[in-house]
């Protein structure tokens, strides 16, 4: 299990790392104030007290999390041929990284977890 990020991207393959680091890179430039951190495993973004994305890899592909319904709606049908499950974004390893679709998710994710923050929390009612 692995304790920080580096040692997760070292443990990775030299095509699976590569792609991390580009979509780890990506993210950062749309928000240079995250913080990394490790999250169910797996390299994870947190701003603003919120975990904004995930990032991991897989034997034939790496993945984005989250594309939630949120995301979905801003990002739009540019997201559509690389969702594969309820809230996964995949790349096929080989293929370039599809970079302004990455920044749109992270500046999604940003405004997803503001529009949460702002809510009022729903609490139960008491008799």
């Amino acid at each position: 299990m692995s304790r920080s990020v580096e040692q997760y991207l070292n443990a990775c393959p030299g095509d699976a790392r590569e792609m991390l680091e580009q979509i780890r890179e990506m993210a950062l430039d749309v928000v240079p104030d995250a913080t990394e951190t490790i999250s169910y495993q797996v390299p994870a973004l947190r701003f603003e007290g919120r975990i904004l994305i995930w990032y991991a890899a897989f034997a034939r592909h790496v993945s984005l999390f989250p594309a939630s319904d949120a995301v979905q709606r801003s990002v739009g049908a540019a997201l559509t041929p690389y969702l594969a499950g309820r809230g996964t974004i995949r790349f096929p390893k080989g293929k370039p990284l599809p970079e302004e679709l990455i920044r749109n998710v992270v500046r999604a994710r940003i405004e997803e977890n503001r529009r949460r923050s702002d809510s009022p929390r729903r609490t139960p009612d008491r008799p």
